[in-house]
């Protein structure tokens, strides 16, 4: 009789015989007789109640596979118009897989919650895990909506908020579960168009009020499907654990370590030193630390802990809120670095010459006390002389070292030719009471960029020391772009009267001599914005491809455990490499490497999305007080169906439809970008300077539309009533005076 096989054995037998496999089956196969089926059978239900398989029927399986067949629920269109399915009550860990379905020859038109038969293949490197050809279509099932619920006497209906959605649903009586006229609610599809010829729903959740101020960052949570409560399981564990003491760790707590984080951060993962290296042989050299918080000896394998962090992958950031990856206890507590306590870390040294080229480095699993905790602005001014209490007795020490040291990587970098776009990130500020206040452009200090580049040199450092001792890891990976985003890419350029050049293998310093060709111009901002449309999407892999925009060979994410899930892989690796304890990689960390790779590249697509709508909603919520008023803005993309435009005092964008500039035909031409009246021979292009007037502001969409007032300084003809077209295709003009909450602005992000 042959013993029983491990847990991760059995896994992976499942995950290489992709017919689905029952318990006799399983017992055969690792010839488990007698008494010992009773072990089998205490194993799969462990494995089951883990998650880490599902049964269903009779037959055990990998609980986020699907099958090369299946019945999916169509989801709808995306911004872009690519249908996308799911697949129907998804039991699985992790975020629902997302399926592009490939349109062919024949099929038939596909609408919100249409059960379809698909053949399904798996991809990677994409914002989807699959894509789906149609087999057939077998009906209609439920799909879910998150709306505004309305009555009036022609019934009661559902007003979607959620851009795909662009008709309302039909809620017939006894189905509205107590939803008062004007609440936001989640609603089910009960079945096809039905009267008025409206999709019937029923009401499954109310939420309340859409225009209360913690509604903004709730639509996202709840529309993108971000867990935002931790199960009282995981509370009750990363409440048990308790701070840790030296033991065994290299003691760091007298080295001056400090942290530099923004002034409002919620959590501190890092911390740095930096002092000259008083090695006669490598003269003008530094000696830099980067401490990281250990946060695998509190998350060890296969925990709940684990099991949820790896569900969430990462923490999602909104103005009034974070929805953290960990229990506060561990994200602002035992993990976090704060002054003046102990706390466990990984830290890292690192020798640099004076010409920033890293000599050597090493690793080490120590016990640090971090001397003060700094944010971006403090230790910016105390560089620029105006220190405060706390940074004043640092400047010698530990403030002018760090500078120094930073001097030298820099030279480094820059030799390096990383991509350097220069795009301004928005700062929303909220009141107590939730309202925006204001909205401006973050700073960009010499101090952040000294901590971006030290993270960057500590994550290279990670990828090459997990190489050397063969371990398993998850690269960053960044791909160079597609031949047909760069022929996207020229025509922008073309147009702006720039060039970039064909015939030769890309790098990033063919991009950066773009970008300094266009700075200071008025094409400065399209051109950067452009540069970075044409980027493919960053992901997680443990395959190296290299990180195309920081000019690396390898890249790994090892600086921020608390808030990335990737992060405490490479912590576990670097753990299991070092022979530092027990706590390193499990079996299952290994065995499902690709998976969560694909499944945390997911998850980081997913917040960056909720984090976009989230601004936008705020930034419609901030301008619907000044609807009528004048803004300065830039040209920011053209389309058919009419231009965009970004404002300069905030960075929101807003469409202008077509049918709203003139008297005339618009001719669109996607090469030079541009639309073209046919008889005033007006040319709008990417970047033209343009004062726009705000028409609407729809802060439960986060829509923005405006009326162009002048291009170039000169004023657009006025008129009424017109009509207007695209390619010389004719259009029928119609009203924008009448606006209605139902209103779906499509926007281009």
């Amino acid at each position: 009789m042959k013993t029983l096989p491990s847990k991760a054995e059995l896994i992976r037998w499942i995950d290489e015989n992709p017919t689905r496999k029952n318990k006799r089956e399983i017992a055969k196969e690792f010839g488990i007789k007698g008494a010992a089926r009773i072990d089998l059978k205490r194993m799969l239900k462990e494995l089951t109640d883990e998650g880490l398989l599902e049964k269903r029927k009779h037959n055990y399986v990998d609980p986020s596979d699907l099958p090369p067949v299946m019945v999916l629920v169509v989801t709808g269109p995306d911004k872009d118009g690519d249908v996308f399915a799911a697949p129907m009550d998804w039991q699985g860990d992790g975020v629902v897989p997302r399926v592009l379905m490939m349109p062919q020859k024949g099929d038939p038109a596909l609408g919100n919650g249409d059960r379809v038969l698909v053949r399904l293949s798996a991809i990677t490197g994409q914002d989807h895990a699959y894509e789906g050809r149609l087999i057939r279509k077998i009906g209609t099932g439920p799909a879910k909506i998150l709306g505004l619920f309305r009555t009036s006497s022609e019934g009661s209906r559902i007003i979607p908020i959620d851009k795909k959605f662009d008709q309302e649903w039909y809620v017939p009586d006894g189905a509205e579960n107590g939803a008062k006229d004007g609440e936001l609610v989640e609603a089910e599809q009960t079945g096809p168009k039905g009267r008025l010829g409206l999709p019937r729903a029923k009401i499954i959740t109310r939420l309340g009020d859409p225009m209360a101020p913690k509604m903004v960052s709730l639509y996202a949570i709840h529309m993108h499907g971000i867990p935002d409560a931790f199960p009282d399981d995981v509370l009750a564990e990363a409440e048990a654990v308790d701070a840790i003491k030296l033991g065994k760790r290299e003691d760091l707590t007298e080295l001056p370590l400090i942290t530099i984080d923004p002034a409002d951060a919620r959590d501190r993962d890092d911390a740095v030193f930096a002092s000259r290296d008083t090695d006669p042989a490598n003269a003008g050299g530094f000696v830099i630390w980067v401490a990281i918080a250990d946060v695998a000896h509190y998350v060890t394998p296969g925990s709940r802990l684990d099991r949820e962090a790896r569900l969430r992958g990462n923490s999602t950031y909104f103005p009034d809120r974070v929805v953290p990856m960990l229990p506060d206890n561990l994200s602002g507590n035992l993990c976090s670095l704060h002054e003046g306590v102990d706390r466990a870390c990984l830290a890292l040294r690192m020798v640099v010459n004076d010409k920033g080229r890293k000599i050597s480095h090493h690793f080490t699993r120590g016990l640090m006390n971090s001397k003060a905790a700094l944010s971006y602005h403090q230790l910016q001014a105390a560089r620029d002389g105006e220190p405060d209490a706390a940074t004043a007795p640092l400047i010698e020490t530990v403030i002018a070292p760090l500078y120094e040291a930073y001097e030298a990587v820099a030279k480094e970098r820059n030799n390096r030719q990383p991509l350097h776009l220069d795009l301004p990130e928005r700062r929303i500020e909220l009141s107590d009471q939730g309202h925006v206040t204001t909205v401006a452009f973050r700073d960009r200090f010499d101090a952040h960029k000294l901590i971006e580049e030290f993270m960057i040199l500590a994550n290279v450092c990670a990828a090459e020391t997990l190489e050397a001792k063969r371990q398993p890891l998850l690269y960053r990976v960044h791909e160079e772009p597609s031949p047909t985003k760069l022929d996207g890419l020229r025509d922008v350029a073309q147009a702006a009267g720039l060039v970039l050049a064909k015939g030769q293998v890309l790098k990033t310093a063919h991009l950066n001599q773009l970008l300094d060709a266009a700075a200071g111009t008025d094409n400065a901002e399209i051109i950067n914005v452009s540069v970075l449309r044409s980027m493919t999407q960053a992901y997680y892999a443990p395959q190296n491809h290299g990180h195309f925009g920081l000019s690396l060979k390898r890249y790994a994410h090892f600086t921020s455990p608390i808030r990335r899930y990737a992060d405490l892989i490479v912590h576990r690796a670097l753990i299991t490499g070092h022979g530092w304890g027990a706590d390193g990689l499990g079996p299952l960390d290994i065995e499902r490497i690709d998976e969560t790779g694909e499944l945390i590249s997911l998850t980081e697509r997913r917040s960056m999305m909720a984090e976009r709508d989230t601004n936008d909603r705020y930034l419609a919520s901030y301008l619907s007080e000044r609807v009528g008023s004048e803004f300065d803005g830039k040209i920011s993309g053209i389309a058919r169906f009419g231009l965009f435009v970004r404002l300069h005092e905030t960075g929101a964008d807003g469409l202008i439809p077509i049918s709203t500039l003139g008297r005339e035909y618009f001719h669109h031409d996607e090469k030079s970008q541009t639309l073209t009246g046919e008889k005033s021979r007006i040319v709008l292009k990417l970047g033209q300077p343009v004062t726009v007037r705000l028409a609407e502001a729809v802060p439960v969409t986060g829509g923005l539309m405006f009326e162009l007032l002048t291009v170039d300084g000169k004023a657009m003809p006025k008129g009424g009533g017109r009509s207007t077209g695209y390619k010389g295709r004719k259009v029928t003009a119609h009203s924008h005076k009448k606006r209605t909450e139902r209103k779906v602005i499509r926007k281009r992000k």
